[in-house]
C-alpha cells in the first residue's frame, strides 16, 4: 500500500515538473490541458510518459534527454502528429499503435535494436531512428507515405529489397552503418524519388563502401535522379554525364574482355572438334566400308535368292510334266543344298559384318561422350574467369581477379606453399603420386580487406601489441576447408570471394556454424572429399575404369588469417564462441580425429604406419570465430598425378597400340583391326561391279531384271557414280529403291511414285531434299551419311510429301542444332514410330508436341516473357537489356485490365530458349525497344517490321544467314548476332541504321566489312572468328570516326597481314583498343612510322573506290607526305605510263622501280637521294631505317648489292632499272651528289629535270647515253669537269641557268647540241662565249644575266662565231642583223670587235621559266595530271640575280619552256605541237609588251 502510494505521489511529481516545463498550472491541468497542443521536456531525466490523459488533443511530444526505456500513455493522444523521444534509454519501439494520425516520429540516440510495431501509423513520413543499434531495415512496408528516414549511426548491413514498398522517400540518412557492398547500393535505384542520400554525412561518418573506389560513381550512376550527395550538391547535369560516361566506358572495357574469354573458349572448342574428328576418321571409315560390304552382299543375296525361287518354280513345272528322270531330280537337290549353302554363308558374313559395324559405333558413342564432357570442362573452366570479370565490373573494380603467371613471385609463393603441405603419404592409397598446379587466381577484394586491417588494427589497440610483435605467429595463411559431402559449386565460390565467410549455411561442418574452418594440411582438405566420393560412387555402382577421374581435379582456397588468441579443442565442449571466451580461435591436431574413424578406416591407416614422414605431428585444424579476419586471398586449382595415365581420348592422337596397351583413341587395339579384317576376308566375297555413271532405260531394265519399266518393283542402284535419276518417275509400281554409295547431292528426280514404300538414300551427299514430293505410300527412309544441315526446311518436306513415314534415319549429317533435332522430328512427322534406329516412346511423342507448341510466339509466351518498362535499369551488367528486365523487373503484362490494348504496353521480350524457328505476331508490338531471341532455330530474320522502336536486338545462337529483315529498324542502337550462319554484311540494311553503336558479328562466315561503311556512329565492333582476309576490307571503316574498340581475331587478315595490328591502328587512329588489348600510345607511332606515307594498292583503291587497275594510264598522287611506295603486285599497274609524286617525302624511287611500263615520272620536291638508298649499318641507321628494312618495297633492303659496289661505281656496274622511263623530273630534291643518284641505270631516258637542287659537279651520267635534254638550272655548278658529259652525244638541249659558272670548257662531246642556256651565271671573259665554237649544231643560245651580256660587242661576236645560231637570248636572228654583225666584223677600226651603233635594236631579253597549261593543256593528260605554272616577268636586279639558296621554300615551280615540253613530248606529238605554239605565241606577245613599256617609260 505503501509502495503504490510512492508510486503515484512520484508520477504527480512529474506531471507537476512536466506542467511547471511546459508553462502550465498543475492545479488547472484539467481545463488547460485540453487546450494544450505542444509539450516538451529536455534534459531532466524523466523516467516515464505519464498524465497524457490530461492532453489528448496534444499533436506535438518532445521529449530529449530523458531515461525513458519504454513508450506508454500514449493511447490518449490520438491526435498526436509529431513525436519526439530522442536522447532516452528506449530500447524498444511499441505503444504508438493508436497513434494512427502519426506523422513525423522521431527516435534517434536510444539503444533501439529493432524497427517493428509501427505498421498502423501508415500516415508517417519522416522517420529519425538513428544513433540505435538496429541491426536490419525492416518493419516499413506498410509506410508508404514516408519521405524522409534518417537511420544513420546503426549496424545495418544490407538493405536488399526492404524499402521497395517506400516509393515516396526523397531523403535518406544512411551514414555511419556497415553497408559494403555496391550492390546493395544498386537497392536504392528502385526509389524513384530519391533526391537526397547521405552514406558519407560528416555530422555522422561513413559507411565501409564510401572508401571504395568510383564509390560517387556507382552511386550517381544508379540513382541518376538524385540532387543531393552526402551533403554535397550533386545537380548539375554535367556530374551525371560524367558517371555515365565512366560507367560506359568500364561497361565497355569488360565486354572487351568477355568476349575476349568467349573467343579464347571458341578457339578452344575449335581444336576440340578437330580432335574430335581426327578420333572419329577411323570409325567412320570402318563403318562405310562395312555399310558398303553389307549392301552389296545384301544385292547379291536377292539376287541369288531370285534365281532360287526362278529354279524351284521351273523345278515344280517339270514335276508336273513327269519329263525328268532321277538323274535330273539328283541334279537339283544337289543344286538346292549348294544353293542354301551359299545362302546361308551370305547371311553369316552379313550378320558378321553387322556385328562390326555395331563395335565401330560404339567407338564413335563413346568419343561423343568424351567430346561432350571435354567441352563441359571447358565451358566451366572459362565461364569461372568470365564470371569473375562481371564480378569486377559490379563491384567496379574494388574485386579485382589476377591470374598468376610463372614469373609471378606470388605465384611461385602459392605453389610452392602447396607444394609443402602436400604429403604424399597421405594420398598414396588413393593413386596418388602428387599434385600439379593447374591456374592460381589473386584475389584483390578492396571490402574484405578493409574490414579485415580494420578488425586486425582493433586487435592490436586492444591488446596492446606493437605491430611487429608476434606478427609472423599471429598471422598465417592456411586452407579453407569445404564439406566433403556438398560438392563445391561455383556460385558458392564465387559468393565466398566476394562476401567473405560471412553467411555459410550450405558448406558448414556439423558443430562449427560459428567458426570459420581451416587447415595447414592438403590431405585435411582433400582426404575427406576424396573418401565421400569413392563411398558415393561405390553405393552408385559406378565402376569407373579410371577411378581417380571423379576426384582427379580439385580447388582450394588460401586465406590470410589472423589468429589472435589461440586454444586447444576441448573435446568436450562444443566448438563456439561461449565455450572459449577470450580466444580468437581454437586448433586440434588431425591426428584426433582418427579415433572417430571406424574400424576399417583405422585398418587403412595402420598399413601406413611405416610411413617415412611426420606431417601427421605438423597437420592442425583451426577454427576462427571471428569471420572477418579471414581474407580469401588465392584460388588454385590443381589435379593429381597418379599412376594410370591419362585416359581422355583427347590427349593425344594415336590410333593403334599393341595388345595388352590402350590406346588414347577410344581403346583401339591392333586385335580389333584383325577382326576387321577376317570379317572383310570371309567368304563369299564381294564381287567387284562396274560402276553405273549414267542412267537410262536400258540400264534400269538390265538392274531390275525386267523386261519393261511396268515390272519393276525393286531397283538396287547400290555403288554406283551416279548423280541423277532421270526418268525414274516412270516406275509407277517402284517400291524399293536403294541408291546408297552414289555421288547426289539432290534428290529432286524422286518424285510422283505413288507406291514406292522404302527408300535408301545413305552415304551419298545431299545436302537438301527441295524437289522431293508426291511419295505418299514410303514408310521408311534412310538419309543417313548425308551433308543435311537445315532441319527446318528438311522436316518442312517431309511432312508435307511423306505423310506415311514411318522410319526415318537422319544420323551422321551435320545438322545446325542437333540437340534440339529429335524432339523436332518427332513434333513435325507425327506418324514416325522409329527415328534414327530408335523407337519413339509414347512419353517422347508427348514431349515432342510440347516442344512444338512452344516453338511458336503465342499469346501466353508474350504474357509470360515480356515486361513493360519505360527504361532500362542502370545496372552493371553486360547482359542484354532484355534479359535483365526479364529477370530482375516485376511489371508485368495485365491482359485482364488492358484487355486488347497490352499489346502496345509491351517494351521488353525476352524468348532466348524458345526454340523458335520463326518469329511471328508480333505486329501489335508498336512500342518494343529491347529484344532477345537467342539460342533459337530462326534461319532468318522476320516479323520485325512493325516494331520500329526497337533499340535493342539479341540474335544470338541462331542459324540465321542474312541480316535482311532489319533495315528499317532506325532507332536500333545494339545489334547482336553471334554464332549464325552470316556471310556478309549488306549495305542495304545498314543504310539507314544511323544510331548504332554496338555490333557484335562473332563467329560466322563474314568476308566482306563494306556493308559498314556509312555507320558512322559505330562505337563498338566485334566481328571476331570469321572469314575477313584482305586489308582492303579495313580501309572501309575508316569512317568511322567514333569507333574505338575493334575485335577481328581469328580473321586470315590478322595472319596475312604483315604487321597486322600496327596496320590496323594506322588505318584507324581512333582506336582505344585492338583484339581485347588497349592501344599503347607509343603503338600509334611505330604504326605511323611503318605505314605512314605508303602508297599502296589499298590506298589508291580506296580513292578510286575499285581495285582494277589494269585500266589505269596515269597515277597522279602529290602532297600526301608519301615516304614509300608499295605498288603489289606490280603487273597490276602495267599500263601506268606517268606517274606523279610531286611534293612528298620520297628518299628513293622505292617500289615505283617495278612499275614495267612508266616513261614520265615526276619527283620535284621530294627528298630523293638515289634510286635505291644505301644502306647505313645498324648502329648509324635512323629508326625509321631500320623499321623501313623490315618492310617488303619499302626501298630499304631491296637493292641487293654491298655499299662497297655501289661507292665503287654509281653507273655501268650496277644493273639496268626502269628501262621504259624516258622523261625524269627531280626538281628541288636538295640533291647534293649526282653520283648518289644511280642515274647511269636508267639507260633509255631521254629527259632529264634537276634544277633547283645543290649539285656542284656534273657528273654519274655516263649511262646515259640516249639523253637528248638536260636541265640542271638553279644549282651550284662552278664548271663543267672534264668527262662530266663525255658520253652525252646525243645530247640536244643543255640548261645551266643560275649556276655559278665561269668557264665554257669541255663541251667537245656535245656534237649535237642544238640549245644551250646559261643565264645567270658568271661568264665575264668574251673567250669563254669562243669555246662554244666546238659545238657545230647549236642553234639556241641564252647567255642573259652573265656580266659578259653587258658588254656591247659581245652580241656580234657570237653570231661571227657561232653561224649556226638562230637564237640568242630569246630573240630569234634575222638576216639583217646577220648582215650588219658581218658588216661591223669587216670595219677597219682597229682594235677587236667594234662596239655597236647606237641605232643597233636591242631587244628585251625573255626569260620563260613557268607557263601555265591549266587551261590548254590538260584535257591531253586527265584530270588526274595537273601541274600549275605561270609565266614570269623577269626584273633584271640584283634581287633576281641573287635568288633564294633554298628551293624548296618555293611555291610556283620554276621550270624552263623546255622542261615543260618533255613531259608534253613523252605523251605525244599533239600535245609537243600545241605546247610550241603557244610557247611561241607567248614568247611574242610579251616581247612586244615589253618593247611598248619601255617606249612609255622613255616619254615619261
Amino acid at each position: 500500500m505503501m509502495q503504490s502510494d510512492n508510486q503515484n505521489q512520484n508520477l504527480e511529481e512529474i506531471i507537476k515538473e512536466l506542467c511547471t516545463c511546459n508553462g502550465l498550472s498543475y492545479e488547472k491541468v484539467d481545463q488547460e490541458g485540453l487546450k494544450t497542443t505542444a509539450l516538451e521536456m529536455f534534459f531532466s531525466g524523466y523516467p516515464k510518459i505519464v498524465g497524457m490523459k490530461y492532453f489528448p488533443n496534444l499533436t506535438t511530444l518532445t521529449l530529449v534527454g530523458q531515461r525513458i526505456q519504454k513508450i506508454s500513455d500514449l493511447e490518449h493522444c490520438l491526435l498526436l502528429r509529431e513525436l519526439w523521444i530522442a536522447e532516452c534509454c528506449l530500447v524498444k519501439i511499441d505503444g504508438l499503435q493508436k497513434c494512427v494520425n502519426l506523422e513525423k516520429l522521431y527516435l534517434y540516440c536510444n539503444e533501439i535494436s529493432r524497427i517493428e510495431n509501427l505498421e498502423a501509423i501508415t500516415k508517417l513520413n519522416v522517420v529519425w531512428l538513428n544513433n540505435n543499434l538496429i541491426k536490419n531495415i525492416e518493419g516499413l512496408h506498410t509506410l508508404q507515405n514516408l519521405q524522409e528516414v534518417n537511420l544513420a549511426g546503426n549496424l545495418i548491413e544490407k538493405i536488399g529489397n526492404c524499402l521497395d514498398f517506400n516509393k515516396q522517400i526523397e531523403i535518406l540518412n544512411l551514414s555511419a552503418n556497415k553497408l559494403s557492398s555496391f550492390k546493395e547500393l544498386a537497392n536504392l535505384s528502385r526509389l524513384p524519388n530519391l533526391k537526397d542520400l547521405s552514406l558519407n554525412d560528416p555530422q555522422y561518418g561513413p559507411n565501409p563502401v564510401c572508401l571504395l573506389r568510383n564509390y560517387v560513381i556507382h552511386v550517381l550512376y544508379h540513382i541518376p535522379e538524385l540532387q543531393r550527395l552526402d551533403t554535397y550538391d550533386v545537380s548539375q547535369k554535367e556530374i551525371k554525364v560524367l558517371a555515365e560516361t565512366t560507367v560506359m566506358k568500364k561497361k565497355m572495357y569488360y565486354n572487351m574482355h568477355v568476349k575476349s574469354i568467349h573467343r579464347q573458349l571458341h578457339d578452344r572448342l575449335e581444336k576440340l572438334k578437330e580432335s574430335k574428328s581426327k578420333l572419329q576418321n577411323l570409325p567412320e571409315n570402318k563403318i562405310k566400308l562395312f555399310s558398303c560390304n553389307i549392301k552389296h552382299l545384301e544385292c547379291e543375296l536377292a539376287e541369288l535368292q531370285m534365281c532360287s525361287q526362278t529354279s524351284s518354280n521351273n523345278s515344280l513345272k517339270s514335276k508336273n510334266l513327269e519329263t525328268e528322270t532321277s538323274v535330273h531330280d539328283s541334279d537339283d537337290a544337289d543344286k538346292t543344298a549348294e544353293e542354301s549353302s551359299l545362302e546361308k554363308a551370305f547371311l553369316q558374313k552379313i550378320n558378321a559384318l553387322k556385328e562390326r559395324v555395331t563395335f565401330w559405333n560404339r567407338k564413335l558413342d563413346e568419343i561423343e561422350r568424351n567430346y561432350e564432357m571435354e567441352i563441359k570442362k571447358k565451358k566451366k573452366s572459362f565461364n569461372l574467369v568470365e564470371q569473375f570479370l562481371l564480378m569486377e565490373l559490379e563491384t567496379v573494380g574494388n574485386i579485382r581477379f589476377e591470374e598468376g603467371l610463372s614469373n609471378n613471385p606470388w605465384f611461385s609463393y602459392c605453389c610452392d606453399l602447396i607444394q609443402s603441405r602436400y604429403c604424399f603419404w597421405d594420398f598414396r592409397r588413393y593413386g596418388v603420386m602428387g599434385v600439379k598446379i593447374n591456374r592460381i587466381f589473386r584475389v584483390h577484394n578492396q571490402i574484405l580487406r578493409l574490414k579485415f586491417e580494420e578488425k586486425y588494427q582493433m586487435f592490436l589497440e586492444e591488446e596492446l601489441f606493437s605491430a611487429a610483435e608476434n606478427f609472423k605467429e599471429k598471422v598465417d595463411y592456411l586452407f579453407y576447408v569445404f564439406n566433403p559431402e556438398v560438392p563445391v559449386k561455383e556460385k558458392q565460390l564465387l559468393q565466398i570471394l566476394e562476401d567473405g565467410f560471412q553467411s555459410l549455411e550450405v558448406d558448414t561442418h556439423p558443430g562449427t556454424q560459428e567458426a570459420v574452418l581451416l587447415c595447414n594440411s592438403l590431405s585435411i582438405c582433400e582426404c575427406p572429399r576424396i573418401e565421400f566420393l569413392k563411398q558415393q560412387n561405390k553405393a552408385e555402382g559406378k565402376n569407373s575404369s579410371d577411378p581417380v577421374e571423379s576426384f582427379k581435379h580439385g580447388k582450394v582456397i588460401i586465406a590470410k588469417v589472423f589468429l589472435g588468441h589461440s586454444a586447444p579443442v576441448c573435446a568436450m565442449n562444443p566448438i563456439c564462441q561461449v565455450n572459449y571466451p577470450g580466444a580468437n580461435s581454437v586448433f586440434r591436431p588431425w591426428k584426433c580425429l582418427e579415433s572417430d574413424t571406424s574400424a576399417s578406416d583405422n585398418k587403412a591407416w595402420s598399413s601406413l604406419e611405416w610411413r617415412k614422414c611426420d606431417c601427421r605431428l605438423r597437420q592442425w585444424e583451426w577454427f576462427v570465430f571471428d569471420r572477418e579476419l579471414v581474407l580469401p586471398e588465392y584460388v588454385a586449382e590443381f589435379e593429381y598425378v597418379t599412376l594410370v595415365k591419362d585416359q581422355s581420348l583427347f590427349s593425344t592422337y594415336n590410333v593403334i597400340v599393341e595388345e595388352g596397351r590402350k590406346s588414347t583413341e577410344g581403346f583401339i587395339l591392333s586385335h580389333d583391326l584383325q577382326c576387321d579384317d577376317e570379317v572383310l576376308n570371309m567368304e563369299p566375297a564381294v564381287k567387284t561391279r562396274p560402276k553405273i555413271a549414267c542412267l537410262d532405260e536400258k540400264t534400269m531394265l538390265s538392274v531390275a531384271k525386267a523386261s519393261i519399266l511396268s515390272q519393276v518393283k525393286v531397283l538396287n542402284l547400290h555403288g554406283n557414280s551416279l548423280s541423277k535419276l532421270r526418268d525414274i518417275s516412270r516406275l509407277k509400281r517402284l517400291q524399293k529403291l536403294i541408291i546408297s554409295f552414289n555421288e547426289f547431292t539432290s534428290l529432286d528426280d524422286i518424285y510422283d511414285l505413288p507406291n514406292l514404300e522404302y527408300f535408301d538414300a545413305s552415304h551419298n551427299h545431299v545436302i537438301t531434299l527441295e524437289g522431293l514430293r508426291h511419295l505418299r505410300k514410303l514408310q521408311f527412309f534412310d538419309l543417313s551419311w548425308n551433308q543435311l544441315k537445315k532441319a527446318r526446311e528438311e522436316i518442312n518436306v517431309l511432312r508435307e510429301h511423306t505423310p506415311s513415314l514411318l522410319s526415318l534415319d537422319i544420323t551422321h549429317n551435320p545438322w545446325h542444332k542437333p540437340a534440339s533435332l529429335r524432339l523436332s522430328v518427332i513434333g513435325r512427322l507425327k506418324a514416325l514410330t522409329v527415328l534414327d534406329g530408335v523407337p519413339v516412346t509414347e512419353e517422347e511423342a508427348a514431349e515432342a508436341l510440347h516442344y512444338i507448341a512452344r516453338s511458336n510466339i503465342t499469346q501466353v509466351s508474350l504474357l509470360e516473357y515480356s515486361r513493360t518498362d519505360e527504361e532500362s535499369p542502370p545496372i552493371l551488367s553486360l547482359f542484354p537489356c532484355a534479359k535483365i528486365l526479364s529477370q530482375i523487373s516485376k511489371n508485368k503484362v495485365d491482359s485482364k485490365t488492358h484487355l486488347n490494348n497490352w499489346y502496345s504496353m509491351i517494351t521488353v521480350l525476352d524468348l532466348d530458349d524458345q526454340h523458335l524457328f520463326k518469329i511471328s505476331n508480333l505486329e501489335k508490338l508498336k512500342h518494343l525497344r529491347w529484344a532477345s531471341f537467342s539460342n533459337n532455330n530462326l534461319t532468318q530474320i522476320e516479323g520485325l517490321e512493325s516494331c520500329l522502336n526497337l533499340e535493342e536486338l539479341t540474335l544470338d545462337g541462331n542459324c540465321i544467314s542474312t541480316l535482311d529483315g532489319i533495315s528499317k529498324l532506325t532507332k536500333l542502337t545494339r545489334l547482336s548476332v553471334n554464332n549464325n550462319h552470316l556471310t556478309s554484311l549488306e549495305r542495304h540494311v545498314f543504310q539507314n541504321l544511323s544510331h548504332l553503336h554496338y555490333i557484335s558479328v562473332e563467329n560466322n562466315k563474314i568476308t566482306s566489312l563494306i556493308g559498314l561503311k556509312k555507320t558512322y556512329s559505330l562505337i563498338e565492333l566485334y566481328i571476331s572468328n570469321n572469314f575477313i582476309s584482305t586489308n582492303q576490307e579495313i580501309h572501309h571503316l575508316k569512317g568511322l570516326t567514333n569507333l574505338i574498340i575493334l575485335d577481328m581475331n581469328g580473321n586470315l587478315i590478322v595472319w596475312k597481314q604483315d604487321n597486322y595490328r600496327l596496320f590496323v591502328l594506322f588505318h584507324l587512329p581512333s582506336l582505344k583498343a585492338l583484339d581485347g588489348i588497349a592501344v599503347d600510345p607509343t603503338e600509334g607511332e611505330s604504326a605511323k612510322d611503318l605505314f605512314g606515307g605508303k602508297l599502296t594498292s589499298d590506298v589508291i583503291a580506296d580513292r578510286l573506290g575499285h581495285s582494277n587497275f589494269t585500266e589505269m594510264q596515269e597515277l597522279n598522287w602529290t602532297t600526301s607526305n608519301i615516304r614509300t611506295v608499295e605498288l603489289v603486285p606490280a603487273d597490276q599497274f602495267r599500263n601506268v605510263c606517268s606517274v606523279n609524286l610531286q611534293n612528298n617525302n620520297l628518299t628513293s624511287f622505292s617500289g615505283l622501280i617495278f612499275l614495267p611500263n612508266v616513261k614520265v615520272l615526276c619527283l620535284n620536291y621530294n627528298h630523293v637521294e638515289s634510286i635505291l638508298p644505301r644502306e647505313k649499318p645498324p648502329d648509324q641507321a635512323t629508326n625509321k631505317q631500320q623499321l623501313y628494312q623490315k618492310v617488303t618495297s619499302s626501298g630499304y633492303g631491296r637493292q641487293g648489292l654491298s655499299k662497297g659496289r655501289r661507292d665503287a661505281a654509281f653507273g655501268g656496274n650496277l644493273p639496268p632499272v626502269m628501262q621504259s622511263l624516258e622523261v625524269l623530273h627531280l626538281g628541288y630534291n636538295g640533291i647534293t651528289n649526282m653520283a648518289q643518284l644511280q642515274l647511269s641505270r636508267l639507260k633509255n631516258l631521254k629527259l632529264l629535270f634537276l634544277q633547283g637542287n645543290f649539285i656542284s659537279h656534273i657528273e654519274g651520267l655516263e649511262g646515259l647515253q640516249l639523253l637528248q635534254e638536260l636541265v640542271l638550272d638553279h644549282n651550284r655548278i662552278k664548271m663543267i669537269s672534264e668527262g662530266s658529259l663525255a658520253k652525252q652525244n646525243a645530247l640536244l638541249a643543255l640548261h645551266l641557268e643560275e649556276n655559278q659558272i665561269r668557264e665554257l670548257n669541255n663541251l667537245q662531246p656535245l656534237v649535237k647540241l642544238q640549245k644551250l642556256f646559261l643565264d645567270f651565271n658568271r661568264i665575264q671573259e668574251l673567250s669563254e662565249l669562243e669555246k662554244l665554237e666546238v659545238i657545230p649544231s647549236l642553234k639556241v643560245l641564252s647567255v642573259h644575266g652573265n656580266p659578259i651580256s653587258f658588254k656591247k660587242n659581245y652580241r656580234p661576236l657570237l653570231l661571227l662565231r657561232l653561224p649556226t645560231l638562230q637564237v640568242l637570248d630569246g630573240t630569234a636572228i634575222n638576216a639583217e642583223e646577220r648582215m650588219r654583225g658581218s658588216q661591223v666584223a669587216n670595219s677597219p677600226k682597229g682594235c677587236g670587235l667594234p662596239a655597236l651603233p647606237a641605232n643597233f635594236p636591242r631587244y628585251s631579253p625573255l626569260r620563260i621559266t613557268n607557263v601555265n597549261l591549266n587551261e590548254n593543256l590538260n584535257h591531253f593528260f586527265g584530270s588526274d595530271f595537273t601541274f600549275h605554272h605561270k609565266l614570269e616577268k623577269p626584273v633584271l636586279t640584283v634581287t633576281n640575280k641573287n635568288k633564294s639558296k633554298n628551293p624548296g621554300i618555293i611555291i610556283n615551280n620554276p621550270r624552263s619552256i623546255h622542261a615543260e615540253r618533255a613531259l608534253w613530248q613523252a605523251k605525244g606529238t599533239a600535245a609537243a605541237n600545241l605546247l610550241n605554239h603557244l610557247a611561241h605565241h607567248s614568247v611574242t606577245s610579251r616581247t612586244t609588251q615589253l618593247l611598248q613599256n619601255n617606249r612609255e617609260n622613255k616619254g615619261r
